[in-house]
């Protein structure tokens, strides 16, 4: 199946001769979600940026469902709606009348039914007829992606869609991701909260200093790059590790009161067993145990430490 969005070998140098982007390859899968992540100054927004026909690549070629965003320029942007990290909007105009005039910019003939549905997903019905200015700071967060809808795009990006927004709004919102998604939207998410892309992503791209430094299924990467850690609550606390057991992955923490084995899933032997049997030769005794794996967050933050 052809990707909905294509990218190849793209970069990006501005009037000053920073390099943006370097050489990005890219595909985006039709219907899945996709989180982009990167430290600030990655290179997320000005990828995004591109992509959608607001900033000119210096070299390279992009499609958007299969029309090339410099050749099919009005074709490639009909099929794309954008929600932008920053709040743009007219103060004085209702809710109603500024989703409408979206769907109008795009040459798309009236849709009241639309409009209505999509207000109403987006717990937005209610204000309606209310002037933006009226609107809550997470009200407006809504608004602008009822704005990105509003054309009915095949391709939805959402610039850190959740920034700024209380737990509550940013649970309602994933699920909202969700339901588009069931519909067969393509979404792309760029977002600093990690948990946000172990959430809600099918596949997750990390980006540093203008270059993709990693694509994958983000159970694949979890599996792959993931630590499993195993932590032995002891019977009596150690001053230091037996000598013998220096070369083991383990650190004590807790003072001495935790013996923790780092381990890699991946491996074929874990090498517990061996542990514990080391352990109970020095008359080391635990009384409790547990396992733990890397988060995503860990994952990203040696990541991007690695490449550095």
């Amino acid at each position: 199946m052809q990707p909905d969005i294509s990218v190849k070998h793209l970069s990006k140098v501005y009037g000053d001769g920073f390099q943006a982007l370097k050489d990005i390859n890219l595909d985006i899968r039709r219907g899945e979600i996709f989180a982009l992540l990167g430290p600030n100054g990655a290179g997320k927004t000005t990828l995004i940026s591109i992509i959608c026909g607001i900033v000119n690549a210096s070299s390279g070629q992009v499609t958007a469902a299969g029309y090339d965003i410099v050749k099919d320029y009005r074709k490639a942007r009909e099929t794309i709606g954008l929600v932008p990290q920053e709040l743009n909007t007219d103060s004085f105009e209702t809710v109603w009348n500024a989703v409408s005039f979206s769907r109008g910019l795009f040459g798309k003939a009236p849709k009241p039914a639309h409009i209505e549905k999509v207000l109403k997903d987006l717990s937005l019905w209610d204000k309606r007829n209310n002037r933006i200015m009226s609107l809550s700071g997470g009200m407006k967060r809504r608004l602008m992606i009822a704005k990105a809808l509003s054309h009915e795009p095949q391709i939805l990006f959402l610039d850190e869609p959740t920034a700024g927004v209380d737990v509550e709004l940013r649970r309602d919102m994933w699920e909202m991701v969700r339901k588009l998604r069931e519909h067969g939207v393509t979404i792309i998410l760029t977002t600093h909260y990690i948990e946000e892309a172990e959430e809600m992503a099918d596949r997750i791209g990390v980006i540093n200093r203008g270059e993709i430094i990693l694509v994958d299924d983000k159970a694949s990467l979890m599996r792959k790059l993931g630590k499993k850690q195993l932590t032995l609550y002891l019977q009596e606390p150690l001053a230091d590790i037996p000598a013998n057991l220096a070369d083991e992955p383990l650190s004590l923490e807790d003072e001495g009161r935790q013996l923790v084995y780092t381990f890699d899933i991946q491996k074929e032997h874990t090498g517990i067993a061996e542990l514990l049997r080391k352990l109970a030769s020095h008359g080391i005794d635990f009384k409790d145990l547990h396992s733990s794996e890397s988060s995503l967050e860990e994952i990203f933050v040696n990541l991007v430490r690695a490449r550095s």
